[in-house]
């Protein structure tokens, strides 16, 4: 076994799933892909190596898996054709003003056209640092969300950036647009979160999830097209799709969000109405804080100037 087990308890939402599903959920794999790693005796259940991948697990277990018998798979290659902006580049690191619909990195489903492909012709020596199918990152975007984002340049960066974003040292502000007015003009919410009991590929609050705590703040209303608000939110941690599920769970979902959108009309907005705006962090080479700014994306610019205040 090597020493970057990935290990986790089964949540509330597999709770009597397949392994091989889960395996498939925990990283980021196809189910054929799950199903060699468990034959390859890379899968570890409550201490012991699964045999089959159709054994059904209960909550509560705990799962250990083995990347490296995970199924080789080819490694993203440069691709120029990917479009993105570079706020700033130095030795140590490179900010990226990512477009929504890119995906950040290759995955099940997203092997070609990812940031990462395009990391790599523009910046080729970033190859090798931290894991080979996702080089030089060290945290993500919703593929539909836009904005900044810090890719490490060295194996030191990395590690010295993972570690801030694990210690919630980095500070993350979005601006989003949401469905109606929240009672108060500034809150917090502090929920856990979790997969979706009733569809695991969905996030949600639930009662033994991750800690989570998202500050938001109202900076504008509008009138026309709907009734909906400009905010400013600030993640103290960054769990999957934590705004969007946050701020659905306060029933205030965002504009444009097709997943926890609640099934309201999208308003024109083709996304989620969500944007990294700003994002500070020590700087690995000097020690130093630095803070990087993005403008709003000029197709939900574009919204706002259109809408009546």
């Amino acid at each position: 076994m090597s020493t970057s087990m990935m290990t986790d308890e089964v949540p509330a939402a597999l709770d009597g799933q397949r392994l091989d599903r889960i395996v498939a959920l925990m990283g980021d794999i196809s189910r054929s892909d799950a199903a060699a790693a468990i034959a390859a005796g890379g899968v570890i259940v409550d201490g012991g190596a699964a045999s089959s991948g159709k054994v059904r697990l209960t909550e509560g277990q705990v799962v250990s898996l083995d990347p490296a018998t995970f199924p080789q798979v080819e490694l993203p290659r440069a691709d120029s054709s990917v479009e993105f902006g570079v706020v700033h580049e130095d030795d140590h690191v490179i900010v990226v003003d990512k477009p929504a619909g890119l995906v950040v990195h290759p995955g099940a489903g997203n092997l070609t056209g990812t940031l990462a492909n395009g990391l790599l012709a523009r910046f080729p020596d970033i190859e090798g640092v931290g894991d080979p199918m996702r080089p030089g990152i060290v945290h993500r975007l919703d593929a539909g969300s836009s904005g900044l984002l810090v890719v490490a340049r060295t194996n030191h960066a990395a590690e010295y950036l993972i570690d801030q974003f694990a210690d919630h040292t980095c500070t993350r502000r979005y601006e989003a647009l949401v469905w109606g007015v929240p009672d108060a003009p500034h809150g917090i919410i502090d929920a856990p979160l979790g997969r979706n009991r009733n569809d695991p590929l969905k996030m949600a609050v639930v009662a033994h999830g991750k800690y989570a705590r998202t500050d938001y703040r109202v900076i504008g209303t509008y009138s026309e097209p709907a009734v909906v608000s400009r905010l400013e939110c600030r993640l103290e941690t960054g769990r999957t799709h934590q705004i969007r599920v946050h701020l659905a769970s306060i029933n205030h979902p965002l504009v444009g969000d097709p997943v926890y959108g609640q099934r309201r009309p999208d308003l024109g907005v083709q996304r989620p109405f969500l944007h990294a705006a700003e994002l500070a962090f020590n700087h690995p080479g000097s020690e130093e804080r630095v803070t990087f700014h993005s403008p709003l994306a000029s197709d939900l610019q574009a919204w706002l100037d259109a809408a009546v205040a």
